[in-house]
């Protein structure tokens, strides 16, 4: 995970200095709501019940005037939750588990999309512009629910897609799906019995 980390933080350094004098950077302050799961590796031992979670932070917007694309970046906190039947099992049972275990993960998120937004509408981009991006996640539990029956990994990978809009040049409301690419958590007494997120988001920026 450190090493992941690391090559974003080169990336993205060498992508701010790309075009630097033309770019049209802009942050922005965002909000956010979302639904996760989690998918085990393997499937029909536990089940898994979809759970709520809010975010926010600032979000980062850096455009190439005339081409655009641009690259989206940010920092923001957000929960995941999840509810797992630990119950169903007589091992996780007799230590005081439910049938309706709630599972809450709270993430340092850094996320880091390309983006397109579609500008040539003679005009109209000044009232709404639509946009679709993509690209990786990067997240650091700073914080989870105190469960013995799992472990938490410290952090992992996702690959996010999405579409929204842009309204009056100031505000952009999306909706994205993401992938988790390694694992969040996983089984002590079960071998190799892990878990990714897969989450969907709603989110509010508002650009100064």
């Amino acid at each position: 995970m450190k090493r992941k980390f690391l090559t974003f933080i080169i990336i993205l350094a060498a992508l701010c200095g790309v075009h630097q004098a033309n770019a049209q950077f802009r942050w922005g302050a965002t909000v956010g709501a979302n639904f996760n799961d989690l998918k085990f590796k393997q499937s029909g031992i536990l089940s898994v019940g979809k759970g709520f979670g809010e975010s926010a932070g600032i979000n980062g917007e850096m455009m190439f005037p005339g081409i655009g694309f641009g690259i989206d970046i940010g920092l923001r906190y957000e929960q995941l939750g999840a509810k797992l039947n630990l119950g169903d099992f007589p091992l996780w049972e007799s230590q005081g588990y439910s049938t309706d275990e709630r599972i809450y993960i709270h993430n340092i998120q850094i996320p880091f999309n390309l983006k397109f937004k579609y500008t040539r509408l003679q005009g109209f981009e000044d009232y709404l512009a639509p946009f679709v991006f993509g690209g990786p996640v990067f997240n650091i539990q700073a914080a989870h629910s105190k469960c013995d029956a799992l472990k938490f990994s410290g952090g992992d990978l996702g690959l996010t897609v999405g579409a929204g809009a842009e309204i009056f040049r100031r505000w952009q409301l999306s909706a994205s799906y993401t992938w988790g690419m390694t694992y969040a958590l996983k089984a002590k007494v079960l071998t190799d019995y892990s878990a990714r997120n897969r989450t969907w988001d709603v989110r509010l920026t508002y650009y100064f």
